[in-house]
């Protein structure tokens, strides 16, 4: 009997305490459908494609000094005709150096805004689970570790929505 008492307190005291709310998101589709994100890739294409050209038209015109001066060292002293040429190469190399660095100043301030970003997901992601009572919010997607949830687990829409929203309002 007193056993059975037991049981039946253990049982009671289970079944009154809340259940824990788990749900899931997304995490790579959140960043595919996050506006403030597609907006950043535009930029950062548009930014991109522009140092790709600048580095082609310089690689272009030093190929058309490299052979108007062939074509004119034909004429020089051999001497002179390699300062020269090494004068060539040296601003050639020179602007690679200016270029290269201005491509990981590029890409490292994409990266920072990128990372501002996923901070900011990650922000979001947490107040929405507490001002939902949910006991955890787990991150899926690619190396997520969620391999499998139930649709009405997923609050991957509701985060999109919401970081879409704040983000029309700036």
């Amino acid at each position: 009997m007193k056993n059975l008492l037991l049981a039946a307190l253990v049982l009671m005291i289970v079944s009154c305490q809340e259940q824990q709310k788990i749900g899931y998101v997304d995490n790579v589709k959140i960043m595919e459908d996050y506006q403030e994100k597609k907006d950043f890739d535009a930029r950062f294409k548009i930014k991109d494609e522009a140092l790709t050209k600048k580095r082609d038209s310089i690689s272009q015109a030093y190929q058309f000094e490299a052979q108007a001066f062939q074509i004119k060292a034909q004429k020089m002293s051999q001497a002179k005709a390699q300062k020269e040429y090494g004068e060539i190469q040296q601003r050639a190399q020179q602007m690679g150096q200016l270029l290269q660095q201005e491509e990981q100043v590029l890409r490292s301030a994409a990266q920072v805004e990128l990372d501002s970003m996923v901070n900011l997901v990650k922000r979001e992601i947490k107040a929405y689970g507490k001002a939902n009572n949910y006991a955890y919010v787990l991150g899926g997607g690619d190396g997520g570790s969620v391999l499998y949830g139930v649709d009405s687990n997923d609050l991957t829409e509701d985060i999109v929505k919401i970081l879409n929203d704040k983000y029309k309002k700036e």
